[in-house]
């Protein structure tokens, strides 16, 4: 969580705003729009990078309406160019040079297990799909909707039961499979039950 505040008459060299000309912040108890919501859970493992290039890359933006910024990317621009049926690589290489690349991170701070990769189901077997129905027992200590199950490793039937509920109760699409979005609000509620139980 990141504070509003005038960190320079602190002592030190940086000011967070809220402002995109400077930074992006989370504001709490904003609304917000669900399909955003909805890509920034699958792209939020998304980063760009050049070459030989450790560190991401900050890509800064401004409207391109009411704010003119030569070099930066444009939203209204990129979305002209969207109209013309380019993808997402291909308008930020417009702006930003064709030696960008959208990577994606292999671990996640905070997050105990990184997303498989592939949508788990019916017939998925492995290490994953054992973490996943461990983390959905501990789940269940908390929200006993959700019914405790064997974990085998083996993704049968009554771990997509248990899938179906979880994501019932938590507002996803209630498919019973595990995709990107599922895997991190799982991630996300097993943290949050896990240290709450530290606490007692």
């Amino acid at each position: 969580m990141l504070y509003v505040s005038t960190y320079r008459n602190k002592g030190y060299s940086f000011t967070i705003t809220s402002s995109t000309a400077f930074d992006h912040k989370w504001i709490p108890n904003r609304n917000i729009f669900e399909s955003i919501s909805e890509v920034v859970d699958e792209v939020f493992a998304s980063y760009l990078s050049r070459p030989n290039v450790r560190q991401p890359i900050l890509t800064q933006y401004c409207d391109g309406q009411r704010v003119s910024c030569p070099n930066w990317l444009s939203q209204w621009g990129s979305k002209y160019l969207g109209d013309q049926n380019y993808t997402p690589i291909e308008i930020l290489r417009y702006y930003y040079g064709e030696d960008l690349y959208i990577n994606s991170a292999e671990e996640i701070s905070g997050i105990p297990v990184s997303w498989p990769g592939e949508t788990l189901d019916i017939g998925s077997r492995g290490q994953k799909v054992e973490q996943l129905q461990e983390q959905l027992n501990a789940i269940s200590n908390n929200y006993p909707l959700i019914p405790k199950i064997r974990a085998d490793g083996i993704y049968g039937e009554e771990t997509q039961r248990a899938v179906e509920i979880f994501q019932g109760i938590f507002g996803l699409p209630e498919t019973g499979e595990v995709d990107y979005r599922t895997w991190y609000k799982i991630q996300e509620i097993y943290v949050g039950v896990t240290r709450i139980a530290e606490l007692y």
